[in-house]
Parts: C-alpha cells; sequence; structure tokens
C-alpha cells in the first residue's frame, strides 16, 4: 500500500510559479510511474504530467507543455510538479497519483494510489 500526501499549493498571481510535493509512504515510489492530474470545479480530472519509474521519461499535457516540470527524488520518496508561467485556467485541486504498473499512462483509472489533492488558484 501506498499513501500519497501532496503540499506545496496556494494562491499566486498570474505569471507566478508554485513547487508541488508528493510525499510517499508505506512503500517506495522508485519503481512506480507517477503522475499528476488536476480537477477544476465543474470539470473532468485531467492528465498534467508522468514520469516514468527510472525518471526517464516525461510526459506532459498539450496545455502546460513548457510551463510545468516533474521530476522526482527516491532518496526522498518525493514527486515534484514545478509549475511556472501559471495562468488563471490553471486553477484546480491537483491530485499525485502512482500506478502499479510500469507503463506511464496519461489515463486516471490506470492509477491505483492517489493523494488527497492540494488548491492551486492562479488570480489574474
Amino acid at each position: 500500500q501506498v499513501q500519497l500526501v501532496e503540499s506545496g499549493g496556494g494562491l499566486v498571481q498570474a505569471g507566478g510559479s508554485l513547487r508541488l510535493s508528493c510525499a510517499a509512504s508505506g512503500r517506495t515510489l522508485s519503481n512506480r510511474v507517477m503522475g499528476w492530474f488536476r480537477q477544476a470545479p465543474g470539470k473532468e480530472r485531467e492528465f498534467v504530467a508522468a514520469l516514468s519509474w527510472s525518471g526517464a521519461s516525461t510526459y506532459y499535457a498539450d496545455s502546460v507543455k513548457g510551463r510545468f516540470t516533474i521530476s522526482r527524488d527516491n532518496a526522498k520518496n518525493t514527486v515534484y510538479l514545478q509549475m511556472n508561467s501559471l495562468k488563471p485556467e490553471d486553477t484546480a485541486v491537483y491530485y499525485c497519483a502512482a500506478r502499479k504498473s510500469m507503463g506511464s499512462s496519461q489515463f486516471a483509472y490506470e492509477y491505483d494510489y492517489w493523494g488527497q489533492g492540494t488548491q492551486v488558484t492562479v488570480s489574474s
């Protein structure tokens, strides 16, 4: 079993930056595919970024490509999402997720463990 806890959300002005953290307990994240998703009010949960188990491959939604960076620190059992040049449309609850299987995925249903989410609000 893996427990995930996100932190780092908050209120930021458009153009600003935030770094989200996802700390894991229970089991190591080092051999897990990790993903970040977000859900805005009244919208479906959507894929943001994913990181292969080795950390060698990253995947991003087109809407965040070039602005967000996913990374991991296996020694700290933590995954990060660095978010730069934030826009009001990035406002959402951000969720960290871990996948048992080896392949990276942009589909929420393919992830097995989820954090409780952290709110990111970008003001214009």
